[in-house]
């Protein structure tokens, strides 16, 4: 009905301008297109009356009021539709977005589990990641933030421990320098991601470096904000970036308020409230170290529930709070255990062989020590000493046979490159200044030194 009436409207005003084009020029307007076309010149027909020469092709006049109630305004709202759309595409700007991420190295067992395959239906449907642009700059015209724009990435190639995602954002014309990224996972799983690159928008790829955890939707749906390298003062900041950095320096700070979990990156100190155990017993409570009483530096604050005993103490737990970034990736994890087990192993079995052999012997000459990175230690044949000295060679020898190098000790790189290093003054001050906390060394204001004991 809306439609008819428009082209009964359009109708009525062709037929006034044509009829006053009879004097002169005729101006033609359309209801639907809400401003008027230029004049155009008339020419007299040969019935003696005036036409209009029409010149678009989309506004035509029709010979009865049935032709143009019935196209006009159609062809006025088509040619409106079609200018918006070819206009809306030579202002947007298409920028390529290329995400890199790293794979965890977890094993078997990281490639099972439901939430393993809900990923893999999400990376199928290609809305593994959510990339959304913020602008430096505020709207001229609002003075407020302009609004960001983002598109999916989808799973594309693999290149080793390094998986790429790649996805298109139109972003519109006037946007401005691309000042933030906000990154959004939908997996079940935290993700590695390394970096983001956006070409296209410029003559230069805009680079943002993460090297960064992002957290899953499902245990935070606040998205994870980047900037670019470049630095400002705070007080040059530009204005559509303030928000963000000031939420931003929030988050990492914290409130002081709650148990930390393992994804967050929030830096807040407190003091060693949690080296004993007071609810276990009374001879292993520990005072609290650090504040007036101890002086002594902060930890990283976990929140974690009170003692029942001592209401200045925290309960103990095997996890200690680390921020995300900060703590140690599963490479190097496990790397990191087997060098423990390894030293551990290194440590007891010389403890092991003097025991055994004589409790009073310790390395007869110095070439003797470089027997434990060369030889190895070879146990002697046990005899009928008891039970300590008959199970414990057993032990260490199925150790031996199982695996032959895990009582060879790795030869320290400082004995690689000089056999004779550990007696020089030089070797022997800078292991000293490496093990002795660095809070306890003190400027030497007198010499030669005088006890204060």
């Amino acid at each position: 009905l809306s439609l008819s009436l428009s082209g009964q409207c359009c109708s009525r005003m062709l037929r006034t301008q044509l009829y006053a084009a009879s004097h002169g020029h005729a101006t033609l307007s359309c209801p639907l297109l809400g401003h008027h076309t230029a004049p155009l010149p008339s020419r007299r027909a040969a019935g003696g009356g005036f036409t209009p020469h029409v010149r678009s092709p989309s506004v035509r006049l029709g010979r009865g009021r049935k032709g143009v109630a019935g196209a006009g305004g159609v062809r006025c709202a088509a040619m409106e539709a079609q200018t918006a759309a070819k206009s809306a595409e030579v202002v947007a700007t298409k920028v390529k977005a290329v995400v890199t991420v790293k794979l965890t190295v977890g094993g078997i067992l990281t490639n099972l589990g439901l939430s393993r395959g809900l990923d893999d239906i999400t990376d199928l449907l290609g809305k593994s990641l959510f990339i959304e642009l913020i602008s430096a700059h505020l709207d001229p015209e609002t003075g407020v933030e302009k609004k960001a724009v983002g598109s999916f990435v989808h799973k594309t190639r693999r290149d080793g421990d390094q998986q790429s995602y790649e996805g298109e954002i139109r972003v519109p014309k006037g946007f401005g320098e691309v000042g933030a990224l906000l990154v959004q996972n939908e997996h079940h799983k935290e993700m590695f991601v390394m970096s983001v690159v956006l070409s296209g928008y410029g003559d230069l790829p805009i680079t943002f470096h993460c090297n960064s955890w992002v957290h899953p939707k499902s245990q935070n749906s606040n998205k994870r904000v980047f900037f670019t390298d470049k630095s400002y003062l705070p007080s040059q900041t530009p204005n559509g970036l303030r928000r963000l950095r000031e939420e931003e320096l929030q988050t990492l700070r914290g409130d002081g308020q709650g148990e930390r979990k393992s994804y967050e990156r929030i830096y807040d100190y407190d003091v060693y409230n949690d080296l004993g155990d007071p609810d276990k017993s009374d001879d292993v409570a520990r005072p609290v170290l650090g504040g007036k009483t101890h002086p002594y530096p902060r930890r990283c604050r976990t929140g974690r529930p009170r003692t029942n005993k001592d209401p200045h103490s925290e309960k103990r737990s095997n996890s200690v709070y680390i921020p995300r970034d900060e703590s140690f990736s599963e490479v190097k994890g496990v790397t990191f255990s087997a060098k423990t087990v390894r030293s551990v192993l290194h440590a007891l079995i010389p403890s092991l062989q003097t025991a055994i052999v004589d409790p009073k012997l310790g390395f007869p000459i110095f070439t003797a020590i470089d027997t434990l990175f060369n030889e190895g230690i070879d146990l002697p044949p046990h005899k009928e000493k008891g039970f300590f000295q008959t199970m414990l060679p057993r032990l260490v020898k199925a150790l031996k046979e199982g695996k032959d190098n895990v009582l060879l000790f790795e030869t320290p790189a400082m004995i690689e490159r000089d056999k004779f290093s550990w007696f020089r003054d030089e070797e022997f001050s800078r292991q000293a200044l490496a093990g002795v906390n660095p809070f306890s060394i003190q400027l030497v204001t007198e010499f030669p030194f005088v006890s204060k004991l």
